[in-house]
């Protein structure tokens, strides 16, 4: 299974670009990230013609989530469905696609440390760990999606550049480092331990170019799928070219177990 995640940065800004993606690199699943749509404005019909069943967990001009799937899409869920209130926001949406469960996940941003939506931010990811906990035995799960967390300084282009920023402070690493505890394995960093492979470039400075880049969008997978990751890919191309988005693609190739 070819598996592959894309904050698109608005999806009407960027669906000629998906679409050509699509048809050049045939994923079976890809999840997207910041659509940034309505559920009723989402393009169901369109990926229904190029063989893709979806789903989509959208709010208008904020946020949104879809995951995209060739090999099935069973048992949706949009949000935590934990029994807890409903999440503020549309960041959160699961399908089961070829026997793997599959999240797709728009994590907080924190803005900055001192700002509410830094707490936010942490205690999204408190819940997500706590919903994990109890997931069910013997079924692998993929988070895919941008965590806005790079979860160790070879996944920022200079640390220096992040003192006291978010998306580097250390709770926000606990976090992450508390999913890959819980049984999740980190697979671009498993296969690819060195430094400079990242997901995400901001669109100012030339810092695409200059390779000041964040390793931001992660894909992580439990259970038996995890040791059966082959192939692990940060597609740079997808962020060239006309009005790309400032996130790029990252795919992997592994076997639903």
């Amino acid at each position: 299974m070819k598996l592959a995640t894309w904050n698109v940065n608005s999806l009407n800004a960027r669906m000629p670009r998906v679409v050509q993606w699509i048809e050049e690199m045939e994923p079976d699943v890809l999840c997207l990230q910041e659509t940034k749509l309505a559920d009723d404005a989402f393009p169901h019909l369109e990926f229904r013609a190029l063989g893709y069943d979806t789903v989509h967990h959208g709010q208008g001009q904020w946020n949104g989530v879809a995951i995209l799937s060739r090999v099935g899409l069973d048992d949706p869920v949009a949000g935590f469905d934990d029994g807890g209130p409903p999440d503020r926001d549309a960041r959160l949406v699961w399908a089961t696609c070829g026997g793997l469960r599959v999240a797709s996940m728009y994590v907080p941003n924190g803005r900055e440390l001192t700002d509410d939506h830094y707490t936010y931010k942490l205690g999204w990811l408190d819940r997500l760990a706590v919903l994990l906990e109890g997931r069910t035995p013997g079924r692998s799960h993929a988070l895919c999606g941008d965590f806005n967390i790079a979860p160790g300084d070879d996944d920022v282009w200079d640390l220096a550049a992040f003192v006291d920023s978010t998306h580097v402070s250390a709770p926000e690493r606990a976090a992450f480092d508390r999913l890959v505890g819980l049984g999740f394995r980190d697979v671009l960093r498993t296969r690819h331990p060195d430094a400079g492979l990242y997901t995400y470039w901001d669109y100012r400075g030339g810092a695409f170019h200059k390779r000041q880049g964040m390793r931001i969008d992660h894909v992580l997978v439990d259970g038996a799928a995890a040791d059966t990751v082959s192939f692990v890919f940060v597609d740079r191309n997808a962020r060239k070219g006309d009005k790309p988005s400032d996130h790029t693609v990252l795919m992997v190739e592994v076997e639903p177990a």
